[in-house]
């Protein structure tokens, strides 16, 4: 592929997105901004900021001396739309908690075929802690996992049950990796994508999972950049 993994996801989690509230989580969902369009969503960023833009241009220049727009990762610039606004992490994490927003697009480690969702510690690892990971499964009244289908490792991370500590349980609502996306229906896991350069055999190998495949299922061709439309067969 001529483009990266991340931006591929990213790019498919924002065809996800529709009017409302949506907070973006650290790694690959900090891309997802990139790749709405204008007016679609007003995004939250748990660290204060309602209405964040993008990420900022080629000619923006980092001064690490004055980081003070920062997306939840702490450290990545971002822009603001002229309708932003900015309040306190009491407030933040108050509009997080009350069902404020509508989706949440969050990095994870594992999801189970349940809907647990393992975001915020690798056993044996140091653990900077969970920080509003908790807040936003259980607060958002839409949860997408943005994730690669494997881990460095190669290890399988849609599973029958998370082996990681849990941030929530039966909150997941869509998985995007850069081969498929899956949605849980009425407590069931279906397949509803996969890219044409697998074959179901292929993808069952890497998604020890149960699933069914959705009467909607589509193949999909990846184009060479995540910008191009996804061309359905």
């Amino acid at each position: 592929m001529s483009y990266s993994v991340k931006h591929y996801i990213a790019w498919r989690c924002a065809q996800e997105l529709s009017l409302g509230c949506v907070n973006l989580g650290i790694g690959i969902p900090t891309l997802v901004a990139d790749y709405l369009p204008k007016g679609v969503v007003t995004l939250h960023s748990e660290n204060g900021i309602l209405g964040a833009g993008p990420e900022p241009g080629p000619d923006f220049v980092v001064d690490p001396e004055n980081m003070d727009l920062v997306n939840a990762s702490g450290v990545q610039p971002i822009t603001a739309l002229p309708h932003a606004s900015y309040f306190d992490s009491s407030l933040s994490f108050c509009i997080m908690r009350g069902g404020h927003l509508d989706a949440t697009v969050i990095g994870a480690l594992q999801v189970s075929e349940t809907g647990d969702i393992a975001s915020w510690a690798v056993p044996g690892k140091d653990v900077l802690g969970v920080g509003g990971a908790m807040d936003l499964v259980v607060g958002a009244k839409r949860v997408i996992a943005a994730m690669t289908h494997l881990s460095p490792k190669g290890e399988p991370k849609i599973l029958p049950e998370c082996t990681y500590p849990l941030t929530a349980k039966n909150r997941v609502d869509t998985i995007v990796t850069e081969y498929a996306v899956f949605k849980f229906r009425e407590g069931k896991l279906y397949l509803v994508e996969m890219v044409d350069e697998l074959t179901f055999e292929q993808l069952k190998e890497m998604t020890p999972a149960s699933y069914e495949i959705a009467d909607d299922f589509k193949w999909v061709k990846r184009d060479s950049t995540p910008e191009e439309q996804l061309v359905l067969k």
